[in-house]
């Protein structure tokens, strides 16, 4: 499929989103975020791709929203214009996803990248919340995942003061996983690398164990933990782990 707005690729396992309206230093707008959502799920019916970066052309990441196309919404407009169901639907891909942040992640950026399993940053990389200081607060699922990722307060502090942090900060605070003096992309495709050798089968229960126990109390996560556990020994993969390690060779999975 042509894409106006983005870049999107695939190859050895791993797909790439790259966000393309350098002129606004990728500003999300609606077309863009319909056509993130478009790749996400052509992403989700590819059993041959493992992992998804997501990254922005012209040194940026994405710089928010496009303010130009929200100002006259109204209030019933807003729920068609917000971004929840991509996002939504990028945090619950199937497949580890990783958002590789140079200069701004800010307002609807960050939250793009907030949907990703990981997020490694350049050195000048600026992650924000600006939204309060144009009368709104972050609505594509800010308030959610921001507090569960680095706290409360912290959360509050950024979207209360519509304040920006630096990579070092973010990673500080665990916002970001990695940070990195040259191209963040080049370090997201190595990790990419490394997770589509793993088996696919275990990344992606895995990862539905993980998102089903945040915010529900731990005996439930552990029962749920427990059936996905199971679910894993009717794969070929389950198999050819197990006996990989004990004929002390490397396995071969093919995420059956």
């Amino acid at each position: 499929m042509n894409y106006k707005h983005i870049l999107f690729g695939a190859g050895k396992g791993t797909a790439h989103i790259t966000l393309n309206r350098p002129s606004v230093l990728n500003a999300l707008n609606r077309e863009m975020v319909d056509e993130i959502l478009d790749a996400i799920r052509d992403i989700a019916g590819n059993e041959t791709i493992r992992v998804l970066v997501i990254s922005g052309t012209g040194n940026n990441f994405a710089a928010g929203a496009d303010v130009a196309s929200m100002v006259d919404l109204s209030p019933a407009e807003v729920p068609g214009f917000a971004y929840n169901d991509a996002f939504n639907t990028l945090e619950d891909l199937p497949v580890p996803t990783i958002a590789a942040i140079a200069g701004f992640a800010l307002g609807g950026g960050l939250e793009l990248a907030l949907a990703c399993d990981f997020r490694i940053c350049s050195k000048d990389a600026k992650l924000g919340s600006p939204e309060i200081k144009l009368g709104i607060f972050p609505g594509a699922g800010g308030t959610q995942r921001l507090p569960k990722l680095i706290g409360p307060s912290r959360a509050k502090e950024m979207i209360f003061l519509g304040r920006s942090i630096d990579a070092d900060t973010a990673l500080g605070y665990g916002l970001c996983d990695r940070v990195v003096e040259g191209d963040p992309v080049e370090e997201a495709l190595a990790m990419a690398d490394q997770l589509a050798k793993q088996a696919p089968a275990a990344l992606r229960i895995a990862k539905r164990v993980i998102n089903y126990g945040l915010g529900r109390d731990v005996k439930s996560g552990v029962a749920f933990e427990e059936k996905g556990f199971a679910e894993l020994f009717a794969t070929a993969d389950q198999k050819e782990g197990m006996k990989a390690f004990l004929e002390k060779r490397k396995p071969v999975f093919t995420g059956k």
